[in-house]
Formats: C-alpha cells, sequence, structure tokens
C-alpha cells in the first residue's frame, strides 16, 4: 500500500472539529469525501490531533493509504480545487508504509491570538480581552505549566480518555502591534486544555491571584476549580513534530 502525508490549513469556523462524527460537518469527513472524489475509494484518513468545533489549523497533519500511485503534484492540485475554500492542503508527501500521523507525532504545537483592540480583520480568529494584560507576569505564571503533570482539572469533564498525563515543553507570551501571542507545546493535549489554560492564566493575572492558585487547581482534579476556557475562535494548532 502507498501511504501519503498531507499538510493541511483550515478554518475551523464552520465546522464541529477535526473528528468524523455522525450528523456534523466536519474536516476530516469533508476531506475524506474529497479525496473519494478523485480517487473513486474510500480512504481511511488519520489525523494528528483531534482539534475542536470552530478551532483552526496552520499545520494539521494528516496520512491515508491506497493502492494507487499518485502523481503528487496532480493529486493536491486536484485536491484543492474539490475541497471548500476554507480548507488548504499545503503540502503532500509519499511516507514509509508505517507511518501514523497520529502515533508518531513526538509534539504538537498551539497558538491562542487574543487581540489588542476591536478589529473587523482579526475578530473572526482571535479573542477581543478588554483588561490590561501583562506579559511578563504571564510568561511567570506559565512557567508552573512546563513538565510532566495531571491536567484533569483543564480538560472536559465528558472527556473518554483516562489518562490526563501530559508532557508540556513550552509556554510562552509574546506580543505585536496588534496581537497577543500564547504558544504551547506539549506531547499531547487533552479536549479543552489549551483553551482551559489560558483562561485561567488570564484569570490568575487579573484576579492577582498567584503561583498558588494554579498549584491548587492541579491538586484538585476538578474542571470546576479551574477558570472559563476562552473562546475557540482565537485558537490554532500551529504545528506537528516527528
Amino acid at each position: 500500500m502507498n501511504n501519503y502525508k498531507i499538510i493541511i490549513q483550515y478554518d475551523g469556523s464552520n465546522y464541529c472539529g477535526w473528528q468524523e462524527q455522525e450528523n456534523a460537518n466536519t474536516v476530516q469527513e469533508t476531506i475524506k469525501n474529497s479525496i473519494k472524489t478523485i480517487l473513486r475509494e474510500d480512504v481511511n484518513l488519520i489525523g494528528a490531533g483531534r482539534t475542536d468545533a470552530e478551532v483552526h489549523a496552520l499545520g494539521q497533519v494528516a496520512n491515508f493509504k491506497t493502492g494507487q500511485e499518485l502523481d503528487i503534484y496532480k493529486f493536491q492540485h486536484s485536491l484543492n480545487s474539490v475541497l471548500p475554500n476554507d480548507i488548504s492542503i499545503r503540502k503532500t508527501d509519499k511516507v514509509d508504509e508505517s507511518f501514523h500521523s497520529r502515533f508518531d507525532a513526538k509534539k504538537r504545537s498551539y497558538l491562542y491570538f487574543i487581540s489588542r483592540s476591536k478589529s473587523p480583520f482579526f475578530n473572526p480568529y482571535s479573542f477581543q480581552y478588554r483588561g490590561k494584560i501583562e506579559i511578563d507576569l504571564l510568561n511567570k505564571l506559565s512557567a508552573g505549566f512546563i513538565g510532566e503533570k495531571d491536567y484533569t482539572s483543564f480538560s472536559k469533564k465528558n472527556s473518554e480518555t483516562k489518562n490526563k498525563s501530559c508532557i508540556i515543553y513550552q509556554a510562552r507570551w509574546r506580543e505585536t502591534s496588534d496581537l497577543y501571542i500564547f504558544s504551547i507545546q506539549a506531547n499531547r493535549f487533552l479536549h479543552g486544555m489549551v483553551r482551559t489554560i489560558t483562561g485561567t492564566l488570564l484569570r490568575t493575572m487579573e484576579k492577582a491571584l498567584g503561583e498558588n492558585y494554579i498549584n491548587k487547581i492541579f491538586s484538585k482534579k476538578d474542571r470546576e476549580a479551574a477558570a472559563e476556557a476562552v473562546p475557540a475562535k482565537g485558537l490554532f494548532l500551529y504545528k506537528v513534530l516527528y
């Protein structure tokens, strides 16, 4: 079997997330149906990360297998022609048959965008935070997330994942003239985890609650202990590393 890896960008605004589900419009299903239109066969499309509803991607990775030998350039051009404008295949490669986009991934990176002021251009893809952002304080607080920890308090209660342990390698804030950007990298992320971490950091900053507040949230292992998640529209799956 031939195994092909694709790198995907998508605007998640009109989708119920990546993962295919019954009676819902998803990115995975949309791409699968488009591939079927071109190859005239069903494929099992495996994604590296299951982004939530309305979450976007700059570098989602997926792979599928087929008995057909594809002309990569022609296939990618054809696939992009069939896909809606809010999904784009950025790169296509033939890879080893054993490659698995999800299980072979070592690290995943997300970006969260916060707009400094109202903007018709940034509004669909960022959260307009009306308070004062203290970058140095947020970076100090974010350092407490580095390492391996149990993220039960930062994942949705209905999550089917039993193992809630994740290793965060980087959690850093920076600012531009228009945006505040939170970047976070880990071996894996739980359902709703990045948005809950972001919301908790902002709440800790604005209420001057300190590092002990975050430590207590970890120890309680209860989603209700953490702050409200920030809106999905500001979150992007940035990169998957292998």
